[in-house]
């Protein structure tokens, strides 16, 4: 028999702005002071705003998309201490479950302005656009990409621990040198420390300066702590293990996804929502000696949608990009060819091509290497499920073009 309920360890107030709420943060950074403990082998829940902390609304216009404010982001709940961590340990978080919030059945996919965020493939798709699904139990379905409904694969994007000082620093110091040597470049690279937008959660006044000059944005993950690795197979069920290297591991968790697929392809590419996650945290320890870990590692768990044997459609890439320009091995390139044969496929039954973006980004589709040694060209390979669509897609069947209405685009100018 269970021991009783389940402790809710941090609850959010949709009723007030996340920057103003103390158990969330914006930034890695160790001074983040923590907002409550849990103990060794505790099973809690978590509520977690969307990433955007609310800016993105449940309506027909993609203007939120254009106009978000990515220095915002992500709004992560925590830090929490985790009872016995130290550094050097490794903290086990096991997902239990992964729910939206019951009175908000719903979330988005976006694309976003290329000068504002961009995206995989925002050279040729560089128009803010927005889909809005629906939540019916496990399925999504969605207004703006009709002929689809499929299972969720429910998932944090973001879990990890806080780093030292000295981490800190190296993030910083790398991710400059990198911004540096690109200067010239005709787009960002990374995102260097902004104060602007930081939110240093229950932190006292004589810290909140310190953490926003100094904390490293929530945008990539990170070889030290996981972060925003955006991981769509860890989801229920799943075991992940986390470097501790602060007193109390500081852990935090946030941008939870109703669905992804490989790659998160549009940067607003899951199905974003507000939820509330169930984890049961342990602890190693001396766990990073023993298991001569330098990243994450995780054991994904038995929970994810079964298509059967032979209902994937896929399509290959390969590093040659659309100018006929050769690349080696490179498997971004190759990657990139290979959605976009699968967007050329998919228009002619009467999706656009943003449709189709939103599409491939947050429905469950199998990403893959294929090859990285057969010079010059890396293959890559993107299974998309069949059952998804609610008409034969296969590529014996007649193609019948429909009407498929259109996502949300942005007006012309910036509100």
């Amino acid at each position: 028999m269970g021991t009783g309920q389940i402790r809710t360890a941090l609850k959010i107030d949709r009723g007030k702005p996340a920057w103003e709420q103390p158990g969330l943060h914006n930034r890695w950074h160790p001074d983040v002071p923590s907002v409550s403990t849990i103990a060794q082998n505790e099973v809690v829940k978590i509520e977690c705003i969307d990433w955007t902390g609310g800016q993105i609304k449940n309506d027909d216009s993609a203007d939120d998309i254009k106009n978000v404010d990515l220095t915002r982001i992500h709004y992560l709940s925590g830090p929490f201490d985790i009872e016995s961590a130290e550094p050097g340990d490794v903290l086990v978080v096991e997902i239990q479950d992964v729910q939206p919030l019951q009175d908000e059945p719903w979330g988005f996919g976006g694309i976003f302005d290329r000068n504002n965020g961009g995206g995989f493939l925002d050279e040729i798709y560089p128009k803010p656009a927005k889909a809005i699904w629906d939540f019916e139990g496990i399925f999504c379905s969605s207004r703006h990409i009709p002929g689809v409904r499929f299972p969720g694969l429910i998932h944090p994007g973001i879990l990890g621990c806080a780093p030292t000082a000295e981490i800190l620093a190296e993030w910083n110091r790398r991710e400059g040198e990198l911004i540096a040597a690109n200067a010239s470049a005709d787009r960002d690279v990374a995102k260097p420390p902004e104060p602007k937008g930081a939110h240093a959660g229950a932190a006292q006044e004589s810290l909140i300066e310190k953490i926003a000059r100094e904390g490293a944005r929530t945008i990539p993950g990170r070889p030290e702590n996981g972060g925003n690795a955006d991981i769509k197979n860890l989801s229920r069920g799943s075991k992940i293990y986390l470097p501790i290297h602060v007193p109390g591991a500081k852990f935090s968790v946030g941008d939870l996804h109703f669905s992804q697929g490989d790659g998160e392809i549009s940067f607003c590419g899951a199905i974003e929502m507000a939820g509330e996650i169930t984890l049961k945290f342990s602890v190693l320890k001396d766990g990073m000696a023993k298991m001569a870990m330098k990243s994450p590692i995780y054991i994904p768990g038995p929970v994810e949608p079964h298509f059967g044997p032979g209902r994937y459609l896929t399509f290959e890439g390969f590093s040659v990009d659309d100018q006929g320009k050769q690349h080696y091995l490179d498997t971004t390139v190759a990657y990139r060819q290979t959605c976009l044969r699968a967007i050329e496929y998919l228009r002619r039954y009467g999706y656009n091509d943003y449709q189709l973006y939103l599409l491939l980004s947050s429905a469950p589709v199998q990403g893959h290497i294929a090859g990285i040694v057969d010079i010059p060209n890396a293959c890559t390979t993107m299974g998309i499920p069949m059952d998804i669509f609610d008409f034969d897609v296969r590529p014996e069947a007649e193609v019948v073009k429909r009407d498929m209405g259109s996502c949300a685009f942005a007006s012309s100018s910036f509100l």
